[in-house]
C-alpha cells in the first residue's frame, strides 16, 4: 500500500480511471489529477465520430460531473508538469507550484505525430485527437467542400465517413499498400476499402504527400509522391501519434517506444508507475514488450496499479480489444492478430456482416468482427481464458460458437 498522496500524471482515459479506481477501492489519501487541458476530464473516441459529425455535445464527452469531483475528494489541478524531483518526491509545475507525493502515476498519453512538410502549420492543416481539435474541425465543415484526408487509419477513416456524410469531396492518402494495413487484415482492409469507394470517398494507396501547397495562407491541395496534384480546402492530418515519453525521460527514467515498466506497471523507481497510451509494458501473456492505444488498455491498467496501490498486487495481463465506427459498419477487434499465419471467414463480407478468425501455429490469437457483435464478445471471451477453437469450426456458421464456452 503506497504512503502519502497519489499524483496522476494526464487526466485522460488512463488518468481519469486511476483515480476513481482508488475511491472506488477505498485508498483514503490525497488523490491529485493533473490536466493538462482546459476542458474537464472528457472520453476521446466520440471525437473523430459522433462529436465532430454535431450530433453529440460537449457534455456528453465528460466522464462524470463536476459534482463526482468534489464528492469523491479527487483535486484537479489544472496546469503542466515540467519535473519530475525523484530524491525529494516532488512534482514541479509550469506555474511554479510544487506538489509533495507518496507514488506518481503517469498517464501522459501520446500526442499527434506532425506532418514535416512545408504549409503543414498553415490554419486550415489539421489534426484530430484532442476536443479542442474536434471542435475546429467540427465548426469549419460546412464551409469547406474538398477535403484531403493524409493517413487511412482508423481516425482518418473515421472522419472520411463523417466528411463524406456532410457532403465533402473526400481524398485519401495512404502510403500502405491497403488502408489499415498496420492494424487488421487483408479481408478487413478490402471490406472497408470498397465500402468506402462505394460512399464516393476517393482512395490513393502507395502515396505520400510531398508538398501542401497554398496561396497565401489559404490550402489549395496537396501534390504526390506519384506527380499527381489533389485540390482542397481542407487537409486532416491522421499519421500516427508520438507517446509523450518526455517528462519520465528527464527524470532519468528508462524510455523506448513508451515509458518502460515492469508486468506490475512500474517503472525503475518503485515510487512512480506508467499506464495508458505512454506505458511500454512487459505482457507475459504475449511474451513481449507492448505499447497499446486502446481504451480498454488504458482503463484495464488503471485498474491494475490502482489495486497494487491499496495492497492488492498482481500483474498486468489484460486482453486487448478495439473497435472502430466507419460509416454504417463497426469493427470490433478481440486479440492481437500480429504475426497470424492463417485466417478463416465466418459469414460474408457481401452481407455487410463477418468475422476473421486469426491464427498462428495452429492457435486462435485474435477476431476482427464487422458488424457481428456476438462474435466479438465470444471472442473476448474465449482470448481471456486462453481456449482456442477449431478452423474448421470458426468457419461453420452452424457450428454455436458459446458451446464451446458451455
Amino acid at each position: 500500500m503506497t504512503d502519502g498522496p497519489v499524483i496522476i500524471v494526464g487526466a485522460g482515459h488512463a488518468g481519469f480511471h486511476i483515480a476513481a479506481y482508488l475511491r472506488q477501492f477505498g485508498f483514503k489519501g490525497r488523490v491529485y489529477l493533473i490536466n493538462g487541458e482546459a476542458h474537464p476530464p472528457y472520453q476521446r473516441p466520440p471525437l473523430s465520430k459522433a462529436y465532430v459529425n454535431g450530433s453529440v455535445g460537449p457534455e456528453s464527452l465528460l466522464f462524470r460531473p463536476a459534482s463526482f469531483y468534489h464528492e469523491g475528494s479527487i483535486d484537479i489541478i489544472q496546469g503542466r508538469v515540467v519535473a519530475i524531483d525523484r530524491p525529494h518526491r516532488k512534482l514541479l509545475l509550469a506555474s511554479g507550484a510544487s506538489f509533495d507525493y507518496g507514488h506518481v502515476v503517469l498517464a501522459t498519453g501520446a500526442r499527434n505525430r506532425l506532418l514535416d512538410l512545408a504549409n503543414a502549420d498553415l490554419p486550415d492543416v489539421r489534426y484530430l485527437r484532442t476536443l479542442d481539435e474536434s471542435e475546429a474541425l467540427r465548426s469549419v465543415l460546412p464551409s469547406r467542400k474538398r477535403v484531403v484526408i493524409i493517413g487511412a487509419g482508423f481516425i482518418g477513416l473515421e472522419f472520411a465517413s463523417v466528411a463524406r456524410d456532410k457532403g465533402l469531396e473526400v481524398e485519401v492518402i495512404e502510403l500502405a499498400p491497403r488502408v489499415m494495413a498496420r492494424a487488421v487484415t487483408a479481408e478487413v482492409s478490402d471490406y472497408f476499402q470498397t465500402g468506402h469507394r462505394e460512399a464516393g470517398i476517393r482512395i490513393h494507396l502507395g502515396v505520400h504527400a510531398t508538398s501542401i501547397e497554398a496561396d497565401g495562407t489559404k490550402v489549395t491541395g496537396v501534390s504526390l509522391s506519384d506527380g499527381r496534384h489533389l485540390a482542397a480546402c481542407l487537409i486532416v492530418v491522421g499519421v500516427g501519434v508520438l507517446p509523450n515519453i518526455e517528462l519520465a525521460a528527464e527524470a532519468g527514467l528508462p524510455v523506448a517506444s513508451g515509458v518502460v515498466v515492469d508486468e506490475y506497471l512500474l517503472t525503475a523507481d518503485p515510487n512512480i508507475s506508467a499506464i495508458g497510451d505512454c506505458a511500454l509494458f512487459t505482457c507475459s501473456r504475449f511474451g513481449d514488450s507492448l505499447r497499446l492505444e486502446s481504451v480498454q488498455n488504458a482503463m484495464d491498467q488503471a485498474r491494475c496499479v490502482a489495486a497494487r496501490l491499496v495492497g492488492h498486487k498482481k500483474p498486468y495481463d489484460g486482453q486487448p480489444w478495439f473497435w472502430s465506427d466507419q460509416g454504417d459498419s463497426k469493427l470490433q477487434i478481440a486479440g492481437l492478430i500480429t504475426g497470424y499465419d492463417q485466417v478463416v471467414l465466418r459469414g460474408t463480407p457481401a452481407r455487410k456482416a463477418f468475422s476473421v478468425f486469426c491464427y498462428k501455429a495452429g492457435k486462435l490469437v485474435g477476431i476482427e468482427s464487422v458488424n457481428r457483435a456476438s462474435d466479438h464478445i465470444f471472442g473476448r471471451r474465449m482470448l481471456g481464458i486462453g481456449r482456442s477453437l477449431a478452423p474448421e469450426r470458426a468457419a461453420d456458421e452452424n457450428f454455436d460458437l458459446n458451446s464451446v464456452l458451455a
